[in-house]
């Protein structure tokens, strides 16, 4: 049975996809249910739109749950090795390029 629960995350980010030019990405779609192309029964899908833009254009992963939580680790060891490479980047006020009026109004 599908469930159709649908976290969503607010980002600040491009994104790419096979043959197309880079898109703002303003929001990640997350849920755990049937996949659409995936050979699984259950996959994490995660579709990364810009929301600001009518979120009709979106690029999209299904991965297995154990694909998941190995994906969940490597992007924490990224950034905790980039914080101690780059500066601490997480002590900064603001880690994004822009003004904080810009920032502010991507969320």
């Amino acid at each position: 049975m599908c469930s159709y629960i649908v976290e969503k995350a607010r980002l600040y980010g491009t994104a790419k996809g096979p043959g197309s030019e880079w898109m703002k990405v303003d929001t990640a779609n997350v849920y755990y249910d049937h996949p659409y192309a995936a050979q699984l029964d259950h996959a994490l899908c995660v579709d990364f739109v810009c929301e600001a833009q009518g979120g009709r254009e979106r690029v999209a992963i299904e991965i297995s749950r154990e694909s998941a939580l190995e994906l969940i680790e490597k992007i924490k060891a990224a950034l905790a090795s980039g914080d101690d490479a780059h500066g601490k980047a997480t002590q900064a006020q603001c880690s994004l390029v822009g003004s904080r009026e810009e920032v502010a109004s991507l969320f």
